[in-house]
């Protein structure tokens, strides 16, 4: 394993970093505090190729690898995790288009999902449905072969009412995963509706509401891959998902260490700067050792996803589990470093734990990750 990155890496690396510097980290406290989705700056990003990461470069794709994507997101968490983690929403929805749409879906959802002229939301969660998705409800009937009759509704959806297309897990057969199909929904559909914006602990900068369907009536064209094949299509995206956001929490977690360590260089007590501490140096260190870690799991997972290898599955569920867990724990001592100067809005510190909790949560709990590791090994 090469664990160094290569030129163009470097060179993507830069880019990202430099955008995340410009455009995210000024504004992050703001957009946190007025509830702003910042639509203006998500569609520079996609000016840059980062709406559709791994896209082929058919329909404006950049066609870079899961690696090149966690390398991404990192450097924009360090600006502003709630905003890369919606980027993350997008280019998952983009690749499900790009890797399960027929070439008349692709040429006409592609170009403007690439651009981000339309945005995009996943659709899996339901109010009776999270962690156990296969038990979804959201039904779409056939009306004869030109359109479905879609009824039900979505919970916690990133996106919810500000997003132009919905990838939506729908039953179309039986009971289980085998009756779930993917449809995509246009915003403007008739019987298209949106929950009131949810209050949430963190996540400030991009919206979440329920999304309901009372009799929507959805091209059949619309779906991705074939009737049943909804659920695969769903714990593919959430693979990549999970790589996603555990190189999120990375990126928000090591801006709250480099935070820090800025901190302490300049905070006195005892007539000593605080770095001078050794109790401090310790707690530094192991935060820099685990956020080391974390990664090499994280890009581990990326290689394994992009060389299809067996073991992708449990590898981006143990990346999940880890990074996210450390990410929190990173951000969590670093607002203790910073004793209640850290507890304060003055300071990013509240913010990045706010925004990394869920992160625990979403793309599958980690409770849920812990499901998925021992079931891959015992069945080994």
């Amino acid at each position: 394993m090469d664990f160094q990155l290569s030129e163009d890496q470097r060179a993507f690396q830069d880019m990202a970093r430099q955008f995340a510097a410009e455009h995210l980290t000024p504004n992050a406290g703001r957009w946190d505090e007025e509830n702003h989705f910042p639509l203006e700056e998500l569609r520079q990003a996609a000016e840059l190729g980062m709406a559709a990461i791994y896209v082929g470069e058919e329909h404006g794709g950049s066609d870079l690898t899961r690696l090149d994507a966690a390398i991404l997101f990192e450097e924009l968490a360090v600006g502003c995790p709630s905003t890369a983690a919606f980027l993350t929403i997008h280019n998952m929805v983009s690749w499900m288009v790009d890797r399960f749409g027929s070439d008349a879906v692709r040429a006409r959802f592609l170009p403007d999902l690439t651009t981000m002229r339309r945005v995009a939301s996943y659709c899996l969660t339901e109010p009776s449905a999270g962690s156990d998705a296969a038990s979804l409800k959201t039904r779409a009937e056939p009306e004869g072969n030109a359109e479905y009759r879609l009824n039900g509704s979505k919970a916690f959806i990133s996106g919810g009412g500000a997003s132009d297309v919905y990838a939506v897990m729908c039953r179309t057969g039986g009971d289980g995963p085998g009756g779930i199909s993917c449809l995509l929904v246009e915003n403007g559909t008739k019987g298209l509706s949106f929950g009131a914006p949810e209050r949430k602990l963190g996540w400030h900068s991009q919206p979440t509401s329920m999304v309901n369907f009372a009799d929507c009536r959805v091209p059949s064209e619309n779906i991705l891959g074939a009737e049943g094949e909804g659920f695969r299509i769903a714990m593919a995206g959430l693979d990549g998902g999970r790589i996603n956001i555990a190189a999120c929490s990375l990126g928000g977690a090591r801006a709250a260490l480099e935070a820090a360590m800025s901190y302490v260089k300049e905070r006195q007590q005892f007539g000593r700067n605080l770095a001078d501490f050794q109790s401090i140096q310790f707690k530094l260190a192991d935060m820099a050792t685990e956020l080391d870690a974390a990664r090499l799991m994280v890009h581990r997972a990326a290689i394994s996803l992009d060389a299809k290898s067996p073991d992708a599955t449990k590898h981006c569920a143990m990346a999940k589990r880890l990074a996210t867990d450390i990410g929190f724990k990173v951000v969590n001592e670093a607002l203790q470093i910073h004793g209640g100067y850290g507890y304060l809005r003055d300071f990013p510190l509240e913010r990045l734990l706010r925004d990394l909790r869920v992160h625990q949560i979403l793309e599958g709990t980690n409770e849920i990750m812990r499901v998925v590791i021992s079931r891959k090994l015992l069945d080994g």
